[in-house]
Order: structure tokens, then C-alpha cells, then sequence
């Protein structure tokens, strides 16, 4: 069986680049910074526009913690709506108790609106309490699939081959988390995951040549983007069915 691989990407141009270097899969976010939000509308009809490969989009509505409010969730539903209504192929959500449990009604709740999209559980996983128990919880709220570097600050150091093990044909474990060209061949064959995720943007400069004396942010980022480069994703394919 193939190992599919899901490119995490920011913007049009890189999901592009995404599907020409031969991902299966795009999961679309904005601001990665701050660990990931959801998308406007505006970019999710433009991705889904430009791509035929999978789209799945981030339903975040903030940064920070896991555990959100009521009306947070609100906002969260209606996203997803928007995300069905504009042809996405499947959302990546996940909701936390105070106490560090999976949120399994709430998620729950999410999983249903999102239906007949694919629905991927996040890292929110990863600073759960309990992982072994987590597990279970994830699988409770309905979700397809787990995206987790299995509880570590990277995939090669985690736990994915117990939660592999674990979850069986119940739910897919994805290994993310510092995934790279090359490292990903020997975690897939240490730890049996079928679907791998990496996040592949670089910095490149701008267009504008004109350079202010103000800026508006970091001054390093101000006149820098970050993008997916084809052949770093065609590199990353050619090594996963090597």
C-alpha cells in the first residue's frame, strides 16, 4: 500500500505546488506561527478552485489553548458549514476539557456537522492527559483519522507505533511533527503509519523592492514569505515509494 502524504500549506500558490509535486492531500491553515487557524473563505474556494487533489481545511478559531468557549464553538460549526459549502474534501478539528481530556461531545458535534467530510482529530491529541486513554477518546468522537507525532515534540521520538498498534482499523494514525524527505521512509517502516504529514514551506523573498524604514512586524519577516516549492514535495513523493 503507498504511503500518502499530506502537505500542510498556507496559500494558493503553495497548494499548487502541493498537487504538481505529487501529494495526495493538502491541509490548508493560515497564520503557522501561531500554530495554525482556519483559512478565509475567500482562500478555500481559491485553493479548491486551483487543486483536484485532497483539501482538507484547519477549523480553528484562535490561537492558544485547546479548550474553547461557547461562543467559539459557534463560530467553529459555521465554519464548517463554509468549508462544506465550498467543496472541501475534509476539516481537521479538535476540542480539549479544562482538565486535559478529549472533549468528546463537543468534538462529537463537529464530526456530525462536518459529514460526508473526512474528519482528521489534530495535535490537540499531543498535550491531551493520558495519551493511551486519549486515544480512545478520539476514536469515541467519530473522527477518521489522528494527525499526532504521538505525544513528542517530533514524529521520530513519539509513541506511534503503540497508537498504531492501538487504534488497528479503528482510526488512521498520521505521523506529523518534524516529518522531512529524510526521515520519513524509516518512521513509516518503524512505526507502520500509512499517512505522513509535513509541513514543506520556506522562506523566500518578496516582490517589493522598496524597503520602508517603518515596519509593521518582525523586521525579518516583513519583506519575506513562505511557500511550498514543488520539487521539495516531488522529492519528499520519490522518497516515500522508494
Amino acid at each position: 500500500m503507498p504511503v500518502l502524504l499530506e502537505v500542510c500549506v498556507t496559500s494558493v500558490e503553495s497548494a499548487v505546488a502541493a498537487a504538481r509535486g505529487g501529494a495526495a492531500r493538502v491541509e490548508l491553515c493560515s497564520d503557522l506561527l501561531e500554530g495554525g487557524v482556519t483559512s478565509s473563505a475567500g482562500l478555500i474556494a481559491g485553493v479548491r478552485e486551483r487543486v483536484r487533489i485532497g483539501l482538507h481545511v484547519l477549523v480553528r478559531p484562535r490561537a492558544g489553548d485547546f479548550c474553547y468557549g461557547t461562543d467559539e464553538l459557534a463560530v467553529m460549526e459555521e465554519d464548517l458549514r463554509t468549508v462544506k459549502r465550498l467543496g472541501a474534501d475534509g476539516v481537521v478539528v479538535g476540542v480539549l476539557h479544562p482538565d486535559g481530556r478529549i472533549d468528546v461531545e463537543r468534538t462529537r458535534r463537529l464530526v456530525e456537522l462536518a459529514r460526508p467530510m473526512s474528519v482528521t482529530f489534530h495535535r490537540a491529541f499531543d498535550v491531551a492527559d493520558d495519551r493511551p486513554r486519549a486515544l480512545e477518546e478520539v476514536i469515541a468522537t467519530g473522527a477518521d483519522r489522528l494527525l499526532t507525532s504521538g505525544g513528542a515534540p517530533s514524529a521520530e521520538a513519539g509513541t506511534l507505533a503503540a497508537l498504531v498498534r492501538a487504534a488497528g482499523e479503528r482510526l488512521v494514525v498520521m505521523a506529523g511533527g518534524g516529518v522531512r524527505a529524510h526521515n520519513a521512509r524509516a518512521l513509516v517502516e518503524a512505526t507502520g503509519v500509512r499517512e505522513v504529514h509535513a509541513g514543506l514551506e520556506e522562506a523566500v523573498d518578496g516582490p517589493m523592492v522598496h524597503r520602508p524604514t517603518l515596519t509593521l512586524g518582525p523586521a525579518e519577516r516583513e519583506h519575506r514569505r513562505f511557500l511550498v516549492r514543488e520539487e521539495t514535495v516531488r522529492a519528499f513523493v520519490n522518497t516515500l515509494s522508494s
